[in-house]
């Protein structure tokens, strides 16, 4: 679900967002949902070796702060007051990141739980 978030870039694209959709919240929401994309791709090439552990630890922290921070950037800059300003892009706040968030967590309980990462390392080699 994560290597899909490239559809955050969206939030850029005129005729996709309205003109007036604050840079502030688009920019940061885009670019990091685009990175939260690659590091995801990433830690799953890597993820039967260490470094893919701390790929998936990238990816979710980063991932996670990206979010929050859209939330907050978002309420910051009155993105509720006008939300068709979002345009078609409205479906990625109200459908993806609730399951996005969700995924989060889970991800951190299992890197949390020393048995879930050694059982994700066996499955893979």
């Amino acid at each position: 679900m994560h290597t899909f978030r490239f559809v955050g870039l969206a939030f850029l694209i005129p005729g996709v967002v309205l003109p007036d959709l604050a840079v502030a919240f688009a920019g940061p929401a885009a670019y990091g949902d685009l990175s939260t994309s690659i590091l995801a791709l990433l830690a799953i090439a890597t993820l039967g070796s260490t470094l893919g552990i701390i790929l998936v630890w990238a990816f979710n922290i980063l991932g996670s702060v990206d979010l929050l921070y859209a939330f907050y950037e978002g309420n910051r800059v009155g993105l509720g007051q006008a939300p068709g300003l979002q345009g078609a892009a409205y479906f990625i706040p109200t459908v993806l990141v609730p399951l996005l968030l969700i995924t989060h967590a889970l991800v951190f309980l299992l890197l949390l739980k020393p048995e879930g990462v050694r059982i994700a390392q066996t499955r893979l080699n």
